[in-house]
């Protein structure tokens, strides 16, 4: 049983896809061939480790990341598989935030789909190094250069093709290794097909040379030592090659790419030799930067045992067995079970009960974890995603993860009176798991309010309502998320004046709106003087962020809005914070009235891929969506369509979509931006 592995020796990877790309069918290879699982899973047949959920098993996606542990070339790698739906882009933003490598996985056939750009930009973002495994090479229309082609013209980095496919569609059979210069061949396509290493043969000799030329003309323009070597000798030998791939992949200047089956288990092994050759380990990758609390200055950890504790808290879960668990990465020093760690985030204590090393869903107890690992924690009641956990000697506190705002929402309430307690703790428990789920109520109606990033994400948290709480809810329909703000300024004074016998209540206040530049404060104070006490400044906020939370013109949040409080009166007796707070909400939204407001719309990014019979109809159907073609791709057989539509013109696009295509077109929609509502639409929102 390991205690502690040797820091270089570890990679923290991600596998992230388009969705249905073969993610978790490569993660269940890689476990079988480490060693890790004896039988390999499937995910059609609900039988893959890593989807462990009801519903991943029934819907054959995944939905929530999962973490693991497996060992190669004495090698410790730490994966976790994400999800490819763009409902759970959550799962793959606070991933990637805590990763040091990303295998990125496309489809032979799909090439490079939308969710693959996503992810992509993503990985750009946190600025990871990774490889690409082009999957499904066996299937009919599966074309490995292509895609390579398609990486090339779409990404930023160089595509180091280093292998050659032996075969294609379903005579394939192997590849050339372009840097050992062999061919690896299989027989059979079972887990345990056996693969033989022989000549290249000659009718991709001549196309393997020239590969292997422009492999390492581009690895030794990267490397003066290699350039040099390269010069003299006119080549480089394989271990000298690798070393150069390794430099480019971590300089982000180059991607190595990797071709193969998962699902006939043919390239897995050779990729699981490319994530120790060429992905970082956690002392290649810059320190972590953050900000030192007390000094307010920035500091890094660097990745080493022997510095001072510090980790990154990315995922919180209630597991109905263990209770909450906190997934953490630990960036530097070490941790034991049962010590206490500092919250910086939250400026307190937390005692750490248990350390465990997670398999998905299945626990092993750690009596310590190291610089480098990832695990997860039994016993903080109070730490959430995003958390910085560290020594209350040496504070630090990391930069915080953003999530998109939800943009669909839907009123649920209890089928039964003992229901509703269960409901809300459990709607409670799924906001802290999922920073994009949003739970409110209505103020006017009393209802709960459930809101998220699409229609199958709300599904899923209804679902497990159902399933895994026991909790019976009624839904009504989902709505859009609308958004309110202005187009020019205007200026509004509100009064709130009671007097009844006793102590009254007096609030005066000025306050201007106008549209508010990105960066800008939303509130500003201009009073001098003491024309408004300080004491009273605060509730004013209070009342002006409490109008803007309820909206004014349809009841949707405010945004985009400056405020500047000018000038107000008070009384010496009967001012307080109450009598402000709510003359600061009456004039708010007299001067929202009166700086013309208009609804905003979200507006998502559609894609979709569809033969070319079908393509005049998706267009027309579109079009009558109210959506803007922004790109077409026109192929022989296959079209690709790109356009910006309302949300609000997409409820039960999917099915209409299949019904319009016989089930021939795949879509990708995901939020893009917020836009103008026509004036004609208006009406059609009720308030």
């Amino acid at each position: 049983m390991r205690t502690h592995y040797p820091i270089e020796k570890i990679r923290n990877i991600g596998i992230v896809a388009h969705i249905d790309a073969g993610k978790t069918t490569t993660t269940e290879r890689i476990l079988y061939y480490t060693g890790k699982i004896s039988r390999v899973g499937e995910v059609d047949e609900g039988t893959a480790v890593m989807d462990w959920m009801e519903q991943e098993k029934e819907r054959g996606i995944t939905i929530t990341s999962a973490v693991t542990t497996c060992f190669w070339k004495e090698c410790c790698i730490n994966i976790i598989d994400t999800p490819g739906h763009v409902d759970f882009t959550v799962e793959v933003e606070r991933t990637l935030r805590v990763l040091d490598g990303v295998v990125v996985i496309f489809c032979g056939v799909g090439g490079v789909e939308p969710q693959s750009e996503t992810v992509w930009r993503q990985a750009n973002r946190y600025r990871i190094p990774r490889i690409t495994f082009i999957n499904k090479l066996d299937r009919v229309g599966a074309d490995f250069f292509k895609v390579v082609k398609e990486i090339k013209e779409k990404f930023d980095l160089i595509p180091l093709p280093l292998q050659l496919p032996i075969g294609e569609e379903e005579n394939f059979r192997g590849l050339v290794d372009l840097v050992e210069m062999k061919a690896i061949l299989w027989e059979g396509d079972g887990p345990d097909a056996k693969v033989f290493e022989k000549e290249i043969p000659d009718s991709l000799r001549e196309e393997a040379l020239r590969l292997h030329e422009e492999l390492v003309t581009k690895v030794a323009e990267a490397d003066d030592e290699l350039l040099e070597k390269y010069l003299e000798n006119g080549s480089l030998k394989p271990e000298e090659i690798k070393r150069g791939i390794r430099k480019m992949t971590l300089a982000h200047k180059a991607v190595p790419i990797l071709g193969g089956s998962a699902l006939k288990n043919k390239g897995v092994r050779l990729l699981l030799n490319a994530v120790v050759d060429y992905l970082p380990s956690p002392v290649d990758v810059p320190p972590v930067e953050g900000l030192n609390p007390l000094t307010e200055k920035k500091e890094k950890r660097i990745a080493s045992v022997e510095e001072p504790f510090s980790a990154l808290v990315f995922k919180v879960v209630t597991d109905l067995y263990a209770g909450k668990l906190t997934y953490f990465r630990v960036y530097s020093g070490k941790l034991k079970a049962g010590s206490y760690v500092y919250n910086s985030t939250k400026n307190r204590k937390e005692r750490i009960n248990r350390i465990l090393e997670m398999h998905a869903n299945i626990r092993r107890e750690k009596g310590e974890i190291y610089a480098g690992e990832i695990g997860a924690a039994v016993g903080p009641k109070d730490i959430d995603t995003g958390d910085s956990l560290c020594e209350i000697e040496r504070p630090i506190i990391f930069e915080k993860m953003k999530f998109a705002e939800p943009v669909i929402f839907m009123a649920v309430e209890p089928k039964s009176k003992t229901d509703e307690d269960k409901l809300v703790t459990c709607l409670s428990k799924f906001a802290q798991e999922d920073p994009t789920f949003k739970v409110s109520q209505d103020k006017e109606t009393g209802q709960t309010i459930i809101s998220g990033m699409g229609e199958l994400h709300l599904d899923i948290i209804l679902d497990r309502l159902q399933r895994e709480f026991k909790v019976g809810v009624k839904t009504g329909k989902p709505q859009v998320a609308y958004k309110e703000t202005i187009r020019k300024k205007a200026q509004a004074r509100g009064r709130y004046i009671r007097q009844s016998g006793g102590r009254g209540q007096y609030g005066d206040v000025l306050l201007e709106v106008e549209p508010r530049k990105d960066e800008e404060e939303i509130f500003v104070s201009k009073i001098k003087g003491g024309v408004i006490p300080s004491e009273f400044i605060p509730a004013i906020k209070a009342g002006v962020k409490e109008a803007m939370e309820t909206g004014v013109i349809r009841g949707y949040p405010v945004v985009n809005v400056k405020v500047t409080l000018l000038d107000g009166s008070y009384h010496p007796v009967d001012s307080s914070e109450i009598a402000f707070k709510i003359a600061a909400s009456i004039a708010f939204k007299k001067a929202f009235r009166e700086a013309e407001p208009y609804l905003l719309e979200p507006i998502m990014d559609v894609k979709v891929r569809v033969p070319q019979e079908f393509m005049g109809t998706v267009m027309e159907d579109i079009t009558a969506r109210r959506g803007k073609v922004y790109d077409l791709k026109m192929d022989e057989e296959i079209s690709c369509l790109s356009a910006y539509v309302p949300l609000g013109e997409l409820f039960g696009y999917t099915t209409s979509l299949r019904s319009l295509t016989k089930g021939k077109a795949i879509s990708s929609i995901e939020f893009s931006h917020y836009e103008e509502l026509p004036s004609q639409k208006l009406e059609e929102v009720k308030p």
